[in-house]
């Protein structure tokens, strides 16, 4: 039994080893308020690869991640300019591009709206165009999101629990809801359960004076 304990807790430090070794750019925000598990911050301008998928809250994400993950691992049309030589060649060419944290998931008209955020060193000139049709890309204005983390399995059921969890905690504090939810994953699926970090983030119309958009510069 002693040697079972130990081969699990030795299985957990080295998964948590191989977690904090795959750092990787998160979306940047300043914290504006923060009360236990909530938070009220205000996130920089940032560009978003997205695509629109049919199903359930748990299906469309698996459907949509594995073309969005295609698209930043080399399945985009790099556009580059080099000086005239002979002879002309011209072909498609992959770039890859560094993942980033979270992964967000929206409702769009019954439909749902799966995004990577991308690294802040692009710009909407510089980034490749998605060879997948269906992926769009989109400048995201700063703006204010009220937030609550937890962690635990990917279900529709954490995701309704912890969502209505939010969305009193907004009334609580006399704040106006200006769209729809977003759900974040912050981690690979082979992270344990109770390890994961798992957000729901609802915009919020700002009132003045409480603004304080962050800069990535």
């Amino acid at each position: 039994m002693k040697l079972i304990v130990r081969t699990f807790v030795s299985a957990i430090f080295m998964l948590t080893g191989v977690i904090n070794a795959m750092a990787i750019e998160e979306a940047f925000y300043k914290v504006v308020k923060a009360a236990g598990i909530f938070e009220l911050r205000d996130y920089a301008s940032h560009i978003l690869a997205e695509i629109v998928v049919d199903g359930d809250l748990e299906n469309a994400g698996n459907k949509a991640f594995r073309r969005l993950f295609r698209y930043i691992t080399g399945e985009n049309r790099s556009q580059e300019k080099i000086s005239m030589t002979a002879p002309v060649s011209q072909e498609a060419a992959g770039e890859k591009i560094t993942m980033t944290a979270p992964v967000s998931q929206q409702r769009v008209q019954n439909k749902w709206a799966v995004s990577f955020m991308m690294p802040s060193s692009y710009t909407m000139e510089t980034l490749p165009t998605p060879a997948d049709p269906g992926i769009t890309l989109r400048q995201i204005p700063a703006r204010q999101l009220a937030a609550v983390r937890y962690s635990g399995s990917w279900s529709e059921k954490n995701y309704l629990c912890y969502k209505g969890k939010l969305e009193k905690w907004i009334r609580d504090n006399g704040l106006t809801i200006s769209g729809e939810p977003i759900w974040a994953r912050y981690n690979p699926p082979f992270t344990l359960w109770f390890m994961r970090r798992n957000e729901i983030l609802i915009p919020i119309l700002a009132a003045e004076g409480t603004r304080n958009f962050p800069s990535i510069k």
